[in-house]
């Protein structure tokens, strides 16, 4: 029996809006996980990552929202399928992939 782990994270980041979604976008590259849906307007892409040994691949949401003119509030929603069986070798992975974004996210801003 198949069933999803979810796991959200939200930081506040002190950089423009512009910035960090171009920032975003390098890391999902930098990253090479797959882009499956991107919305340029609404600051939103949807990608899916690798899939590890005994472990399937998690679907990333990840939205960015200006607080204001130099911050931007950038949230990431991770929801990985497990079975019975994966979910004992896969725990914290979802976790793990969301840390990945977000440290990555890091030195991308500060380049």
């Amino acid at each position: 029996m198949a069933y999803l782990r979810k796991e959200k994270e939200t930081f506040e980041i002190a950089y423009p809006l512009d910035k960090v979604w171009a920032s975003i976008q390098k890391t999902i590259t930098n990253l090479d996980w797959e882009t499956e849906q991107i919305d340029d307007v609404t600051h939103s892409i949807k990608v899916k990552t690798k899939a590890g040994f005994m472990s399937w691949s998690s679907e990333l949401h990840i939205e960015a929202l200006a607080a204001d003119d130099n911050t931007t509030r950038v949230s990431a929603l991770a929801e990985t399928p497990v079975t019975t069986i994966t979910s004992l070798v896969d725990f914290g992975r979802t976790r793990d992939r969301i840390e990945q974004f977000f440290g990555e996210l890091a030195k991308q801003l500060a380049t």
